[in-house]
């Protein structure tokens, strides 16, 4: 019987999402082959929960605790932080530390695609194609002009290192631009804006299943609101259709790209990315590498649509996490 550390929550805009996430994975865990245990990773504490929510604190020097004065230590970390620390290095660092199997990509890789703007410089010279691009440090001149010029209108600003839509605006005239710049550094102190692209948007989800590289049927994102924003994406304002209704040369398009990016940085564990498809050419605007994992969110519709039932799917990245550490 392997004990399973499930971390959730984090440090981002996103910790209330996360423990959503990890809450299903906690419900969804085979208890014949796992004992599974929620570790709520916030600021002010590390902490196990558990179901009489009394809480436990962690041991930073090996990650473990003590429950009625008996030790557990942990054989492998599942991962469900979205946002900081569990999806830009922080954590994968800390867990190759101190010799932690964990179920997401390594440290490298989780800070790179994080940061939007490094990841999208990265792939470039592969022949990735993405949108127009200006990027900007909080404290850098504001020229306008020369913003607009370079990316043109409408166009999207985002903050660089941030999820689930928090901190991204639609500008439409250069008179919102300093506006949603300044929406953007409350996330972030790099942001980045981009070309408006007109087409079909489609999320892909790629992993490691049964030691080979797959991708899921993939999603297509039909949006009631101007974007794919927060309300779009959790209060409803959307459509999420699986499959794509894409033809299917374009659709081998997508997932040899996909499968390409994977592969290019060097991935392990889940990963979802975010295309839009203008006239049969898909743009990579960028990559989340623990993404949702609620029974609402895309990949695991996703996986049940490729007849992978969430036990399966969270089986699978547990038992490559322990292959990896071997």
């Amino acid at each position: 019987m392997k004990h399973v550390a499930i971390v959730m929550g984090g440090y981002s805009s996103e910790w209330k999402i996360s423990l959503t996430s990890g809450q299903v994975v906690y419900e969804s865990l085979d208890r014949t082959k796992y004992t599974p245990y929620k570790i709520h990773i916030l600021e002010d504490k590390w902490v196990y929960v558990n179901d009489q929510d009394q809480e436990f604190p962690i041991d930073k020097n090996d990650f473990s605790i003590v429950v009625n004065n008996q030790k557990i230590s942990f054989d492998v970390v599942f991962n469900a932080i979205h946002g900081t620390p569990g999806e830009d290095g922080l954590l994968q660092a800390y867990f190759s530390l101190i010799g932690m199997p964990q179920t997401s990509c390594d440290f490298y890789q989780a800070a790179l695609t994080m940061n939007k703007r490094d990841m999208l410089s990265v792939l470039k010279p592969y022949g990735i194609k993405t949108a127009i691009s200006y990027y900007l440090n909080q404290g850098d001149y504001i020229d306008t002009e020369m913003i607009i010029q370079r990316v043109g209108l409408p166009c999207f600003v985002k903050p660089n290192r941030s999820g689930s839509s928090f901190g991204i605006s639609k500008v439409k005239s250069t008179e919102e631009l300093l506006t949603a710049i300044e929406n953007a550094y409350r996330e972030d102190n790099e942001i980045i804006i981009e070309s408006f692209l007109n087409g079909t948007e489609v999320s892909v989800g790629v992993i490691n299943y049964h030691g080979e590289v797959i991708v899921l049927p993939m999603t297509e994102i039909v949006s009631e609101n101007d974007f794919f924003d927060y309300e779009a994406k959790y209060l409803g304002k959307s459509q999420e259709i699986t499959p794509a209704r894409i033809d299917e040369k374009t659709k081998l398009k997508v997932e040899e790209i996909a499968i390409r990016i994977y592969k290019i940085l060097n991935m392990k564990g889940f990963s979802r990315s975010e295309f839009i498809i203008v006239d049969g050419v898909p743009f990579l605007l960028e990559m989340n590498t623990v993404p949702g994992l609620t029974r609402e969110s895309i990949l695991p519709k996703q996986a049940k649509e490729a007849n992978i039932p969430l036990p399966d799917l969270f089986d699978n990245a547990i038992v490559l996490a322990l292959q990896s550490a071997n």
